[in-house]
């Protein structure tokens, strides 16, 4: 488990990360988000061990970073694909890993097989790493020591739709082998398929803390569609659910969306108005709208209209 209590960082007048207290439990992908300038890099980087907090504490099995005796064995981490020695090739820079952490020479080729990275791939210098290469050397070196808890920031950049679905099969893979998985993304698509937890947090600050499906559960911007042959009757089916306080929109030439009631009681009013429907569709809200109104607050950058 990754522990985190009263975490605290300020660079300058800058408080990056304010008071962060969470546990990121075992046998599951927790999903880490929020947005730019957030405080997630810096909270990894705390776990870690390469920043110092101000305050609070960041443990992984109930210990600091500088604590473990053989760190690559007990936390694997990617913060970022690009820290690689331009002249040094891939194979040499996780040998280079094993060696000082004591880990046998021939995990390197199994992590390698993993990864998907051939020998020639292997051979090349980190300089000519494509980012993609790049971030799948790095998920290997996460996992050079088979360690109990792994931490990836922003793991899918540069990948192709393989390997997204590559890093999706393998996060959930290793949360099902009982170890802590921590992953970082902005793509709401992508985690909304990956995470089964999420924690939020916005200018440093715990935003929320909750499994991803009671997040969509509380989200008011689900939806029903509703389609009919007879413009009309939708015109007074809509009528009805506007004097009920229900949103209703119009959604092309023959349909409606509807926000704030159910399909069922949809059902209900066009049967006792007599409007015929061709379809009556839930819409569940989606982690991207869900992330934008829990985040709208914190959002530090925003940018404007194009013109």
């Amino acid at each position: 488990m990754i522990t985190l209590r009263g975490l605290t960082k300020r660079f300058g007048a800058v408080k990056a990360v304010d008071n962060l207290t969470v546990d990121i439990a075992s046998g599951r992908v927790t999903g880490f988000l929020g947005p730019n300038g957030a405080g997630k890099s810096t909270t990894m980087r705390m776990v870690l061990g390469l920043d110092r907090p101000t305050a609070g504490r960041a443990l992984v099995g109930g210990r600091a970073y500088r604590e473990l005796r053989h760190p690559l064995r007990e936390v694997g981490a990617l913060l970022d694909a690009r820290e690689i020695h331009p002249s040094r090739s891939g194979r040499a820079h996780l040998l280079a890993m094993a060696r000082s952490n004591g880990i046998p020479v021939r995990r390197v080729d199994e992590v390698l097989i993993l990864a998907g990275l051939d020998d020639r791939a292997a051979a090349k210098p980190g300089r000519t790493l494509s980012l993609g290469m790049a971030q799948r050397l790095g998920v290997a070196g996460a996992l050079l020591g088979d360690p109990p808890v792994l931490m990836f920031d922003e793991p899918v950049n540069g990948l192709d739709p393989d390997g997204v679905r590559w890093i999706r099969q393998l996060t959930a893979t290793l949360a099902a082998e009982g170890r802590t998985v921590l992953l970082s993304s902005h793509l709401m698509s992508e985690m909304e398929q990956t995470a089964a937890h999420l924690v939020v947090i916005g200018k440093g600050r715990l935003i929320a803390d909750a499994p991803i499906a009671e997040i969509l559960a509380a989200d008011t911007t689900a939806s029903v569609r509703v389609r009919g042959p007879r413009p009309e009757s939708l015109v007074t089916l809509a009528g009805r659910l506007t004097a009920e306080g229900y949103g209703v929109a119009p959604d092309g030439t023959h349909g409606l969306t509807v926000t704030g009631t159910t399909a069922a009681r949809i059902g209900d009013l066009a049967y006792e108005l007599g409007v015929p429907l061709h379809e009556l569709t839930p819409v569940a809200a989606t982690l991207e709208q869900a992330f934008m109104r829990l985040t709208g607050d914190a959002v530090e950058y925003v940018g404007g209209g194009v013109r």
